[in-house]
């Protein structure tokens, strides 16, 4: 697979509209690793072959468990994973496949539950940035690294 179109070098600004919310959320004080579940989740769903090896790469260098990414996309089936990481995976799942069905109220009143609100700002937008890179990269097809 050949990429068809290298991005930051035909569109700078385009690029950077992306990176300046990737900044935005490295200020949020979202949790790092919580962002990587967040990303390597959505970019599962999203079956983004770049992202996914990127991300499951970054947790693993940030100590995340191999058996935890293993099993993130059965993380429903495992005890594994916090409260917080659930309601957060959730989420994430639900704004992701949003296509013919919203977010339900309760997805999203367990996110609440178990984030603040500046949490779940943060955490909305880096389930919007994700989607925007997975379909970036899918549709330009991205090389592995």
């Amino acid at each position: 697979m050949e990429q068809r179109l290298d991005l930051a070098k035909t569109d700078p600004e385009a690029y950077q509209a992306m990176l300046g919310l990737e900044k935005y959320i490295a200020k949020s004080g979202l949790d790092k690793s919580l962002y990587e579940l967040i990303k390597t989740r959505a970019s599962q769903i999203n079956g983004c072959a770049y992202c996914i090896n990127m991300h499951t790469r970054d947790a693993m260098k940030m100590g995340e468990t191999a058996q935890r990414l293993f099993l993130l996309d059965a993380w429903r089936e495992t005890k594994l994973f916090t409260q917080k990481e659930r309601a957060v995976l959730a989420l994430t799942e639900a704004m992701t496949s949003i296509a013919g069905k919203p977010v339900s109220d309760e997805i999203y009143m367990e996110a609440k539950v178990h984030l603040t609100e500046k949490e779940l700002a943060a955490v909305i937008m880096a389930i919007v940035a994700i989607n925007g890179w997975n379909r970036i990269a899918i549709t330009l097809e991205k090389p592995l690294d």
